[in-house]
């Protein structure tokens, strides 16, 4: 059985005078997904969110959130989805439990000392509940950001570029927050991003745009499944090795080889068979790595 809409948008567009932002856009998210939106700067993400969190309006198009139409459901609507749009802001000066304690009066959701105490004890800020939010690292900030979006219980998050300019440390502790949400506390999540390797770690789902339109949208295993990757066979004695790879169908799908690796563009369902192909050749194989991402799939498209 398909699971429930929670999201449906159709050829949605927007312009800005004679700038095309978002051009004949469609996308549908589904209960339970983590659905990434991917896309390099400009292509229209930013735009879009905005209009899904009826922020700004569409030219044309329908947005449909939980089934209900935007912007006439949208006090209804919003009660269940939870944002962060760019960067989270806050009053720098005061304590971190404060900001929550304002920003949830202002969303009317429950700021009661437990409530908010249960929160930032769910994003690790707990022992920092009292320190003045100017004192936070980037990483920090997007955590309380995500507490913040966490006040009123929604069932979607929308999450703008969540990881941009934190440090390696802090683009994982956003993934793993990311995938608790989605696992632990049956979030829906759709999370924006131009970091592909990022989004491909943690969504089921995805739609890449370009341009303000969408380019392609599936499932992202097997979206990476269908294309070509690259390959690496680690293999000793090159010279044998190259020498009967070059007498063979093999070196049609070679690439690359060095003193050690031999680099093929496959499918990955051909891995064995090269693999097969190799050991028949006495050739032995020490190691097999595929380098296939989603940026090398985002170029192939866009």
């Amino acid at each position: 059985m398909q699971a429930q809409e929670i999201i449906r948008i159709q050829n949605l567009h927007k312009n800005f005078k004679d700038f095309k932002a978002v051009n004949d856009l469609s996308l549908t998210v589904y209960d339970g997904d983590v659905y990434g939106f991917l896309g390099p700067n400009g292509a229209g993400k930013s735009t879009t969110i905005r209009m899904m969190l009826s922020l700004i309006f569409p030219t044309s198009g329908s947005i449909e959130l939980f089934g209900k139409q935007l912007p006439f459901a949208r006090n209804e609507v919003m009660q269940n989805v939870g944002a962060i749009v760019e960067k989270p802001d806050f009053y720098g000066y005061l304590a971190a439990y404060k900001n929550l304690e304002i920003f949830g009066k202002m969303q009317n959701a429950d700021v009661s000392k437990k409530n908010i105490t249960k929160i930032l004890e769910w994003v690790g800020l707990a022992e920092r509940a009292q320190s003045k939010v100017k004192t936070f690292s980037q990483g920090m900030k997007q955590r309380l950001g995500i507490a913040q979006a966490l006040l009123h219980n929604p069932k979607l998050i929308v999450l703008d570029e969540p990881t941009n300019g934190l440090d390696p440390q802090g683009m994982v502790e956003i993934r793993e927050m990311i995938l608790r949400l989605n696992k632990d506390e049956k979030k829906t999540i759709v999370l924006s991003s131009h970091i592909l390797s990022e989004v491909e770690l943690i969504a089921n789902r995805m739609v890449i745009i370009s341009k303000g339109k969408a380019v392609v949208e599936g499932e992202v295993a097997g979206l990476l499944d269908s294309g070509q990757m690259q390959v690496t066979f680690e293999i000793e004695n090159h010279e044998f090795a190259a020498n009967a790879i070059a007498e063979s169908g093999l070196k049609q799908k070679l690439i690359s080889h060095n003193s050690t690796h031999f680099v093929f563009e496959i499918h990955k369902h051909e891995i064995p068979e090269i693999n097969k192909e190799l050991v028949q050749r006495n050739i032995q194989v020490a190691s097999i790595v595929p380098v296939r991402s989603l940026e090398q799939y985002f170029l192939t498209l866009t």
